[in-house]
């Protein structure tokens, strides 16, 4: 009886040579297209796949070339609003190219990230694109130029998103938006409205991303002759629960400070709640920035001053890059801008 997905079990290589009277190696040369076998053996190949269902299994159409040419799109955490719009955008450009997008979440786990990539490398994916920071450090360039070099191999294209560069010649592309430079905008605007004790809620201190943001802020301070009290300098991850304990513990302190920047919109919505917790007017006594204008940003009550970054284009532009390039591209490195979105969140400190 001839067994088809969704049965009691499902179709074998072998089970397709057993039909076609082949040995299994046949079979994968056939699909493979890339060994020369006979007519005869070919067709009775085929004719053994579509009787038993074998390349419905999206891994065989892959490997015989058939189907969809598929997208790789791999991030850390699939519920973070701003890279929700990136897969937005990867999604619409791919499909709009006649391309098929898979999404891969790791919650981190780079041992995961790594057997999703080498799926996709077997399965001939046009492009693996990796989203979000990470710590640069030497083993991560070591392990991600060997999987560029791996994935230009079978002729796909790795490309970073907000990930590190990994130096001259790799076979990757990086694209990127101002991420220190809308951090720094953003801590000018807040010293420019009088602000001079600005509480900065960060992620975590060897995270890419968390770190570009931090040197912004500083930076800001520097420009204007101020340096900003370290005990001001908080440290956590970049969601909604990690701002509502970081400003908790910013109050338990008594910390003085008169403005907080927040190193995400989701930071910033916990801490907006921290300070209503406390009976903190926002903007009135305390005022408050986030950072990648996610939809929700606008309303917050009072509405948040923030740093739009293009996400949706982010995820656009790394589609059109990557299916744009051959395997033996060299490195290739794209800076997309940013810029202060004011709101209601922000107002004129008069003290000093």
């Amino acid at each position: 009886m001839t067994r088809k997905n969704g049965e009691a079990g499902r179709s074998t290589i072998r089970d397709v040579a057993a039909r076609a009277g082949v040995s299994a190696s046949t079979v994968s040369r056939v699909l493979a297209g890339d060994y020369p076998v006979s007519a005869a053996t070919r067709t009775r190949v085929l004719r053994a796949v579509r009787e038993m269902d074998y390349v419905a299994d999206a891994r065989a159409k892959a490997v015989a070339g058939v189907g969809t040419p598929t997208l790789a799109f791999v991030l850390e955490d699939i519920t973070g609003p701003s890279f929700a719009h990136m897969a937005h955008g990867v999604e619409r450009e791919a499909a709009r190219l006649g391309h098929l997008s898979l999404v891969c979440s790791t919650d981190g786990d780079v041992r995961r990230e790594l057997e999703f990539i080498e799926m996709m490398r077997a399965q001939r994916a046009a492009a693996v694109i990796l989203v979000g920071g990470a710590a640069d450090t030497p083993e991560y360039r070591e392990r991600t130029r060997r999987i560029a070099d791996s994935l230009a191999s079978a002729g796909s294209r790795l490309v970073l998103c907000g990930r590190p560069p990994l130096g001259p010649g790799a076979p990757v592309t990086v694209i990127e938006y101002d991420n220190e430079g809308g951090a720094h905008a953003l801590a000018a605007h807040v010293l420019a409205q009088g602000h001079r004790r600005v509480l900065f809620l960060g992620g975590k201190p060897d995270h890419t991303t968390a770190m570009g943001r931090e040197r912004g802020y500083l930076a800001a301070h520097r420009a204007r002759g101020l340096e900003p009290d370290p005990a001001l300098l908080l440290h956590g991850d970049f969601t909604r629960d990690s701002g509502h304990r970081l400003m908790r513990k910013a109050l338990a302190r008594k910390l003085e400070f008169t403005a907080v920047v927040a190193a995400t919109d989701m930071v910033a919505a916990g801490a907006l709640t921290a300070l209503h917790e406390a009976g903190l007017d926002v903007p009135g006594e305390v005022s408050l920035a986030g950072y990648d204008d996610i939809p929700f940003a606008r309303d917050l009550h009072p509405a948040l001053t923030t740093v739009h970054v293009p996400y949706e284009e982010l995820g656009r532009l790394a589609v059109r890059t990557a299916l744009g390039h051959g395997a033996e591209s060299a490195d290739e490195h794209l800076l997309l801008g940013t810029h202060v979105v004011v709101r209601d969140s922000v107002a004129a400190h008069s003290g000093h």
